[in-house]
Parts: structure tokens; sequence; C-alpha cells
């Protein structure tokens, strides 16, 4: 089953994004809330899908908050 991570503190472009990164959704569900809110504050600077698709693919990529 595919969980959708939504919420008030979560921008939906980045939802959306991690939405459709399987690996990223879990690499961002393991993280502490610290590390997460550092996430969520990265995203606060993007300005396209294709740079949010960079940023959660980076979870993968660097693991976690310190992509």
């Amino acid at each position: 089953t595919e969980v959708i991570i939504m919420g008030p503190d979560l921008p939906m472009g980045f939802s959306m994004a991690l939405a459709q990164n399987e690996a990223a959704m879990k690499q961002f569900e393991s993280l502490s809330e610290a590390e997460k809110q550092a996430v969520i504050q990265r995203t606060h600077s993007v300005t396209s899908k294709q740079e949010m698709r960079r940023l959660v693919a980076s979870l993968c990529d660097q693991g976690g908050a310190r992509a």
C-alpha cells in the first residue's frame, strides 16, 4: 500500500514529488522530526517542479536532510 504524506506542514508540491518517488518517501518517513523540518525548510526556496524533484531525489542520493 502506498502512503501519501500530507499535512499542514508539508508543502503540496513536495508531497506530490514524494508520491512520485517511493524510495525518497520511505527515506523521508525514516527521518527524525528535526530532519524532516530541515528538509521542509529547504522546500521553501524551491522555485520549480524540476528543482523540487531534484530535492526529493537527493533524499535517496545523499541520505536525508544532509543532502
